[in-house]
């Protein structure tokens, strides 16, 4: 490959990849965190460096200002998650991260982290205070992992072609969620009012989705201008140039920040 140009998505990040999946080792490897873990407080996040769920779940952290130790299991983009941490194939039959360890809680789905946490570190809020609001921010949160980000997949696989027709319907999906959003936004500073799970699920999944191809019109007023806060937000922005970070340094274009 010409080490001056950069190289094409889908030849160095198989799908998986985004979600944080692998291959297996075996099954007798002891994890570190068995060996150490003695009834203690200590927290553990297992992330990945372009894991989007793994992203999620560690801005979540960072927002509630957590004393949780962050580790970035082993990953290259030839090999993926393979050999996969002991720890993730222990703990998660999916075999991706994020999981999270918490003494006698080892739980995996950056949702589930997200009710976890807010269960255990209630302040600050990240779900309202109102039943209603609450159960919107919700939906907003799953909308933007089941509705939104399944057109990054379809990108990946098609390699972001525009010549292709599912690239042109995801595009077009892209397109018109952007759309919705950007209305929304119109009447608020953030998805669900105040800032919420739904907003950290949506930024990351716009990265990864813009990273494809895949980026906002800039037209979108208040689209831009919630990313905008989303990214002077000091506990996301690390966690987003990070990614950045890592597709630049591994000759993949990032999306503008």
């Amino acid at each position: 490959m010409d080490p001056e140009k950069p190289c094409c998505p889908a030849q160095l990040w198989p799908w998986p990849l985004a979600c944080g999946g692998g291959d297996g080792r075996s099954e007798g490897s002891k994890s570190s965190y068995e060996e150490t873990f003695s009834g203690g407080n200590t927290m553990k996040l297992l992330s990945g460096p372009l894991s989007m769920f793994g992203a999620k779940a560690q801005i979540a952290v960072a927002e509630k200002g957590i004393d949780c130790e962050i580790e970035m299991v082993p990953f290259t983009l030839k090999d993926r998650y393979s050999p996969l941490h002991p720890d993730v194939l222990r703990v998660n039959p999916k075999k991706q991260v994020p999981v999270l360890l918490d003494g006698p809680v080892e739980i995996f789905d950056s949702t589930q982290i997200f009710e976890y946490l807010e269960d255990k570190f209630p302040t600050p809020l990240l779900w309202p205070a109102n039943v209603e609001a609450r159960a919107n921010a919700r939906l907003m949160e799953l909308k933007s992992d089941e509705v939104f980000f399944p057109s990054f997949v379809v990108l990946l696989q098609t390699l972001g072609d525009p010549q292709k027709l599912e690239a042109q319907a995801a595009l077009a999906k892209i397109g018109d969620y952007y759309r919705e959003m950007d209305k929304l936004l119109a009447q608020r500073d953030y998805i669900a009012g105040v800032y919420t799970y739904a907003d950290i699920a949506f930024m990351c999944a716009s990265f990864f989705t813009s990273f494809m191809g895949g980026a906002p019109n800039p037209a979108l007023y208040h689209l831009a201008a919630w990313r905008k806060r989303m990214m002077a937000r000091p506990a996301v922005a690390p966690v987003i140039h990070a990614l950045a970070n890592y597709l630049t340094e591994n000759r993949l274009k990032a999306p503008t920040l």
